[in-house]
């Protein structure tokens, strides 16, 4: 079984989180004023990396809380977790890393 590191509540296993999408994201701030497309963008675009990829997690079984991770799509190891809010953590560069930076 996957274990996955709440920053809040410390590892625990996969079944009791979900997942949140792309971590990052900041919405518009007067979403009725763009157009069409730009709002649609918004909504359903998102990086698709293979490789390092910063996501949202909730422990929804858990504490109920949202936070980020850093995981590598390929292994679907999480090479770490922080708290929404902070800023993402540097990871040192080695072969599974390397070239997925955003």
């Amino acid at each position: 079984m996957l274990l996955i590191v709440c920053p809040y509540c410390g590892k625990r296993p996969e079944l009791e989180f979900t997942y949140g999408g792309e971590a990052h994201l900041t919405r518009p701030e007067r979403p009725a004023e763009l157009d069409d497309q730009t709002w649609t963008d918004f909504l359903y675009m998102r990086t698709n990396l293979k490789g390092l990829y910063a996501e949202r997690w909730r422990h929804a079984r858990g504490c109920g809380r949202f936070f980020n991770a850093l995981r590598d799509t390929t292994t679907d190891h999480f090479l770490a977790t922080y708290k929404t809010g902070t800023p993402r953590p540097d990871l040192p560069v080695t072969a599974s890393t390397a070239g997925s930076r955003k």
